[in-house]
Protein backbone atom coordinates (compact mmCIF):
# COMPACT_ATOMS: atom_id res chain seq x y z
CA UNK A 1 0.00 0.00 0.00
CA UNK A 2 1.16 3.52 -1.13
CA UNK A 3 0.51 6.52 1.09
CA UNK A 4 0.97 9.98 0.78
CA UNK A 5 1.82 11.85 3.97
CA UNK A 6 0.96 16.35 3.59
CA UNK A 7 2.33 17.36 6.80
CA UNK A 8 4.27 20.59 7.40
CA UNK A 9 5.58 18.90 10.75
CA UNK A 10 8.74 17.54 9.48
CA UNK A 11 9.60 15.91 12.68
CA UNK A 12 6.34 14.25 12.95
CA UNK A 13 6.09 13.75 8.74
CA UNK A 14 9.74 11.75 8.82
CA UNK A 15 8.35 10.26 12.07
CA UNK A 16 5.12 8.67 10.56
CA UNK A 17 7.22 7.63 7.53
CA UNK A 18 9.59 5.73 9.37
CA UNK A 19 6.80 4.19 11.10
CA UNK A 20 4.68 3.50 8.15
CA UNK A 21 7.64 2.09 6.50
CA UNK A 22 8.94 -0.43 9.05
CA UNK A 23 4.77 -2.02 9.42
CA UNK A 24 5.59 -2.77 5.39
CA UNK A 25 4.35 0.58 3.57
CA UNK A 26 5.70 2.64 0.46
CA UNK A 27 5.41 6.35 2.09
CA UNK A 28 6.10 9.44 0.45
CA UNK A 29 6.18 12.99 2.59
CA UNK A 30 5.35 16.28 1.49
CA UNK A 31 5.97 19.31 3.39
CA UNK A 32 3.53 21.76 2.07
CA UNK A 33 0.04 22.27 0.45
CA UNK A 34 1.14 22.80 -2.96
CA UNK A 35 3.48 20.38 -3.41
CA UNK A 36 1.19 17.82 -1.52
CA UNK A 37 -1.32 18.41 -4.23
CA UNK A 38 0.53 18.29 -7.06
CA UNK A 39 2.11 14.31 -5.57
CA UNK A 40 -1.35 13.52 -5.28
CA UNK A 41 -2.20 14.49 -8.81
CA UNK A 42 0.25 12.75 -10.24
CA UNK A 43 0.77 9.33 -8.11
CA UNK A 44 -1.42 6.37 -7.61
CA UNK A 45 -1.74 6.70 -3.55
CA UNK A 46 -3.96 4.23 -1.74
CA UNK A 47 -4.70 6.56 0.87
CA UNK A 48 -3.59 10.31 1.90
CA UNK A 49 -3.16 11.46 5.46
CA UNK A 50 -3.69 15.54 5.38
CA UNK A 51 -3.10 17.68 7.84
CA UNK A 52 -5.27 20.86 7.49
CA UNK A 53 -3.06 23.81 8.66
CA UNK A 54 -0.39 23.78 5.84
CA UNK A 55 1.85 26.52 4.28
CA UNK A 56 1.21 27.41 0.78
CA UNK A 57 -1.86 25.62 0.85
CA UNK A 58 -4.58 24.13 2.59
CA UNK A 59 -5.86 20.61 3.57
CA UNK A 60 -9.26 21.49 2.94
CA UNK A 61 -8.47 23.12 -0.20
CA UNK A 62 -6.62 19.62 -0.85
CA UNK A 63 -9.16 17.70 -0.51
CA UNK A 64 -11.66 19.84 -2.05
CA UNK A 65 -9.85 19.91 -5.18
CA UNK A 66 -8.94 16.33 -5.15
CA UNK A 67 -12.89 15.24 -4.81
CA UNK A 68 -13.83 18.24 -7.48
CA UNK A 69 -11.69 16.91 -9.80
CA UNK A 70 -12.90 12.71 -9.06
CA UNK A 71 -10.16 11.82 -7.52
CA UNK A 72 -11.68 9.49 -4.86
CA UNK A 73 -8.46 8.70 -2.90
CA UNK A 74 -9.28 7.80 0.59
CA UNK A 75 -8.50 10.67 3.03
CA UNK A 76 -7.57 10.29 6.81
CA UNK A 77 -7.37 14.04 8.13
CA UNK A 78 -4.52 14.28 10.83
CA UNK A 79 -4.83 17.97 12.95
CA UNK A 80 -4.79 19.48 16.23
CA UNK A 81 -8.15 21.34 14.79
CA UNK A 82 -10.15 18.68 16.90
CA UNK A 83 -13.70 20.76 17.34
CA UNK A 84 -17.26 19.04 16.14
CA UNK A 85 -17.28 21.97 13.60
CA UNK A 86 -13.88 20.92 12.23
CA UNK A 87 -14.29 17.21 11.82
CA UNK A 88 -17.87 18.06 10.51
CA UNK A 89 -16.36 20.12 7.77
CA UNK A 90 -13.63 18.36 6.70
CA UNK A 91 -15.59 14.63 6.57
CA UNK A 92 -18.12 17.28 4.45
CA UNK A 93 -15.38 18.20 2.20
CA UNK A 94 -14.86 14.63 1.22
CA UNK A 95 -12.30 13.30 3.72
CA UNK A 96 -13.18 9.26 4.93
CA UNK A 97 -11.62 9.89 8.30
CA UNK A 98 -10.68 12.32 11.10
CA UNK A 99 -7.76 11.93 13.82
CA UNK A 100 -7.02 14.64 16.44
CA UNK A 101 -3.50 15.49 17.22
CA UNK A 102 -1.83 13.74 19.87
CA UNK A 103 -2.66 10.53 18.55
CA UNK A 104 -0.96 6.64 19.36
CA UNK A 105 0.61 5.55 16.50
CA UNK A 106 -1.48 2.43 16.87
CA UNK A 107 -4.92 3.68 16.11
CA UNK A 108 -3.46 5.34 13.05
CA UNK A 109 -2.27 2.28 11.96
CA UNK A 110 -5.51 0.30 12.61
CA UNK A 111 -7.55 3.41 10.65
CA UNK A 112 -5.27 2.70 7.80
CA UNK A 113 -5.82 -0.92 7.49
CA UNK A 114 -9.67 0.10 8.09
CA UNK A 115 -9.91 2.17 5.34
CA UNK A 116 -7.59 -0.09 2.56
CA UNK A 117 -10.08 -2.95 4.05
CA UNK A 118 -13.32 -0.58 2.79
CA UNK A 119 -10.97 0.32 -0.08
CA UNK A 120 -11.04 -3.31 -1.54
CA UNK A 121 -14.37 -3.96 -0.41
CA UNK A 122 -13.17 -6.71 2.16
CA UNK A 123 -14.56 -5.49 5.29
CA UNK A 124 -13.75 -8.42 6.78
CA UNK A 125 -10.72 -8.47 8.56
CA UNK A 126 -10.05 -12.12 7.30
CA UNK A 127 -9.17 -13.10 3.93
CA UNK A 128 -9.25 -16.33 2.73
CA UNK A 129 -8.15 -17.38 -0.96
CA UNK A 130 -8.24 -20.89 -1.11
CA UNK A 131 -6.36 -22.75 2.24
CA UNK A 132 -4.94 -19.28 2.70
CA UNK A 133 -6.09 -17.26 5.46
CA UNK A 134 -4.81 -13.47 6.17
CA UNK A 135 -5.56 -12.30 9.70
CA UNK A 136 -5.32 -8.34 8.53
CA UNK A 137 -6.21 -7.78 12.71
CA UNK A 138 -3.34 -9.50 13.88
CA UNK A 139 -1.23 -9.10 10.38
CA UNK A 140 -0.75 -13.18 10.52
CA UNK A 141 -0.92 -15.54 7.46
CA UNK A 142 -1.40 -19.34 7.59
CA UNK A 143 -2.22 -21.75 4.81
CA UNK A 144 -2.87 -25.42 5.79
CA UNK A 145 -3.47 -24.23 9.20
CA UNK A 146 0.39 -23.63 9.61
CA UNK A 147 1.66 -20.06 10.17
CA UNK A 148 3.66 -18.31 7.80
CA UNK A 149 6.39 -15.98 8.95
CA UNK A 150 6.70 -12.99 6.36
CA UNK A 151 8.40 -9.69 6.62
CA UNK A 152 6.91 -6.12 6.35
CA UNK A 153 7.30 -6.24 3.03
CA UNK A 154 6.12 -9.67 1.76
CA UNK A 155 3.15 -8.61 3.96
CA UNK A 156 2.28 -5.66 1.85
CA UNK A 157 3.23 -7.63 -1.18
CA UNK A 158 0.95 -10.51 -0.46
CA UNK A 159 -2.33 -7.57 0.79
CA UNK A 160 -1.64 -5.60 -2.45
CA UNK A 161 -1.83 -9.18 -4.31
CA UNK A 162 -4.90 -10.44 -1.86
CA UNK A 163 -6.52 -6.86 -2.64
CA UNK A 164 -6.87 -7.47 -6.59
CA UNK A 165 -7.47 -11.45 -5.98
CA UNK A 166 -7.95 -13.09 -9.30
CA UNK A 167 -6.84 -10.14 -11.07
CA UNK A 168 -3.33 -9.35 -12.59
CA UNK A 169 -1.08 -6.90 -11.60
CA UNK A 170 1.30 -5.24 -13.58
CA UNK A 171 4.99 -5.39 -11.85
CA UNK A 172 4.89 -1.39 -12.74
CA UNK A 173 1.83 -1.24 -10.34
CA UNK A 174 3.41 -3.28 -7.70
CA UNK A 175 6.33 -0.95 -8.16
CA UNK A 176 4.32 2.23 -7.58
CA UNK A 177 2.63 0.33 -4.19
CA UNK A 178 5.24 -1.22 -2.64
CA UNK A 179 8.32 1.81 -3.48
CA UNK A 180 8.06 5.20 -2.48
CA UNK A 181 9.07 8.51 -4.21
CA UNK A 182 12.28 8.30 -3.02
CA UNK A 183 12.86 4.50 -3.28
CA UNK A 184 13.93 3.30 -6.67
CA UNK A 185 13.88 -0.18 -6.90
CA UNK A 186 15.93 -2.98 -8.79
CA UNK A 187 15.08 -3.50 -12.37
CA UNK A 188 14.42 -7.14 -10.81
CA UNK A 189 13.46 -6.08 -7.55
CA UNK A 190 9.54 -7.19 -7.77
CA UNK A 191 10.72 -10.89 -9.29
CA UNK A 192 12.66 -11.40 -6.55
CA UNK A 193 10.04 -10.47 -4.46
CA UNK A 194 7.35 -12.79 -6.02
CA UNK A 195 10.01 -15.39 -5.98
CA UNK A 196 11.02 -15.46 -2.49
CA UNK A 197 6.81 -15.05 -1.25
CA UNK A 198 5.96 -17.84 -3.58
CA UNK A 199 8.49 -19.87 -2.11
CA UNK A 200 7.09 -19.07 1.58
CA UNK A 201 3.72 -19.89 0.55
CA UNK A 202 4.80 -22.94 -1.37
CA UNK A 203 6.20 -24.53 1.95
CA UNK A 204 3.47 -25.67 3.41
CA UNK A 205 2.31 -27.40 0.48
CA UNK A 206 -0.39 -26.98 -1.69
CA UNK A 207 -0.71 -25.73 -5.29
CA UNK A 208 0.41 -22.25 -6.42
CA UNK A 209 -1.03 -19.32 -5.52
CA UNK A 210 0.95 -16.98 -7.27
CA UNK A 211 0.41 -16.87 -10.72
CA UNK A 212 3.20 -15.46 -13.62
CA UNK A 213 1.29 -13.68 -17.05
CA UNK A 214 3.71 -13.75 -19.26
CA UNK A 215 4.31 -9.92 -20.40
CA UNK A 216 1.12 -9.08 -17.97
CA UNK A 217 2.50 -9.53 -13.89
CA UNK A 218 1.00 -11.37 -11.62
CA UNK A 219 -2.13 -12.63 -10.33
CA UNK A 220 -3.08 -14.41 -7.03
CA UNK A 221 -5.60 -17.18 -6.69
CA UNK A 222 -5.86 -21.10 -6.39
CA UNK A 223 -5.65 -21.25 -10.53
CA UNK A 224 -3.96 -19.84 -13.39
CA UNK A 225 -6.99 -19.28 -16.09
Amino acid sequence: MRILIIEDSERLALSLQKGLKMSGYAVDVALDGKKGLSYAQLEPYDIIVLDLMLPLLGGLSILRTLRCSGNDVPVIILTAKDSVEDRVKGLREGADDYLAKPFAFSELLARLEALARRRSGNVNPIIEIGDLIIDTTSRTVFRSDQKIDLTAREYALLMFLASRSGKTISRIEIEDHLYGEDNFPMSNAVSSAISTLRGKLRSTGGEELIHTRRGLGYVLGERSS
